[in-house]
C-alpha cells in the first residue's frame, strides 16, 4: 500500500503492519526522535486509570503503550489486527492479555471497559466513525475515550517544514532501521491526509461522545482528543 485513501483495505493495512512489527518500536522512536515516549506518558495521564479498572488499548501493536497501565495494577487488554504485532508483544509480555481485535467490529461486551484509547491508529481504520462508534458501544457510561493521533502543527510555518520532513525525510530515515521502508510512505501520506484539530473533534463527537475536547502536543505534531461516554445508547 503506497498511498493514503479514505478506503483503506483492512487485509493490506494489517499486512503492512504485520511486517514492520519486529522494528516498529525502535523505528518509531528514531523517527519522532524519541517524542513518542513523552506522547505515551501523556496519553497514560489523560487516561487516567486506576488500579480495578478496565482499559482497552486498542492498536496497541506490541503492547508498548499498554505496559504502564499493566505495570500500576490496572487491567488493561491490548487488542490490535495485525497478528504479527501480537506476536512480537507476547513474546515480550507474556503477562498481558493481548487480543486480536478488528476496531470496526471488537469481541467485547457493551459496557466492558472504564476507558478506551487508541494512539496512532484510527488512520488506519477503513470506517473511522464505525470504529468511534464500536469503542463508545463497549465503553461504560460515564466512561472515556482518549485518542492519540497525529495532527496540523498550529504554526503556518512549522507545518510546512514538518509536511516536508514526512514526505521526503521520513521514508529516508526508515530505510536505514525499518524492515519494510515502503510502508512509511503509506504513513506519510495517511498523516498529511487526517482532520486539522477540531475536524477531528467533530467526527467524534458525532459518532456519539460528549464533552470533546483536545489538547496539542510538540506544537500540534499529535494532539490528545477526549469524550465521555453518555448514558444514552451508542
Amino acid at each position: 500500500m503506497s498511498r493514503a485513501t479514505l478506503e483503506k483495505d483492512p487485509n493490506q493495512v494489517a499486512a503492512m503492519f504485520d511486517d514492520v512489527a519486529a522494528k516498529y518500536d525502535l523505528t518509531n522512536d528514531v523517527l519522532s526522535l524519541g517524542q513518542d515516549r513523552r506522547w505515551r506518558r501523556a496519553v497514560v495521564d489523560a487516561v487516567s486509570a486506576r488500579p480495578g479498572e478496565t482499559v482497552l488499548d486498542i492498536a496497541a501493536g506490541t503492547g508498548t503503550s499498554s505496559e504502564p497501565w499493566a505495570d500500576a495494577g490496572v487491567h488493561v487488554v491490548p487488542a490490535d489486527f495485525s497478528l504479527g504485532m501480537l506476536r512480537v508483544g507476547r513474546a515480550r509480555r507474556p503477562d498481558m492479555g493481548f487480543t486480536a481485535a478488528d476496531a470496526m467490529r471488537l469481541p467485547f461486551a457493551d459496557g466492558t471497559f472504564d476507558a478506551v484509547t487508541m494512539s496512532f491508529g484510527l488512520r488506519n481504520v477503513a470506517d473511522a466513525s464505525a470504529a468511534l462508534r464500536e469503542f463508545a458501544r463497549v465503553t461504560k457510561p460515564g466512561g472515556r475515550f482518549v485518542l492519540c493521533e497525529f495532527s496540523a502543527p498550529t504554526n503556518p510555518g512549522f507545518r510546512r517544514i514538518y509536511t516536508e520532513y514526512l514526505m521526503r525525510s521520513l521514508p529516508a530515515v526508515a530505510r536505514r532501521v525499518s524492515s519494510n521502508p515502503d510502508s512509511y510512505v503509506y504513513l506519510a501520506e495517511s498523516i498529511r491526509a487526517w482532520p486539522a484539530q477540531r475536524e477531528m473533534a467533530q467526527v467524534i463527537a458525532d459518532a456519539g461522545w460528549s464533552q470533546v475536547r483536545w489538547r496539542n502536543l510538540s506544537g500540534g505534531i499529535v494532539a490528545l482528543h477526549h469524550g465521555v461516554r453518555g448514558t444514552a445508547a451508542p
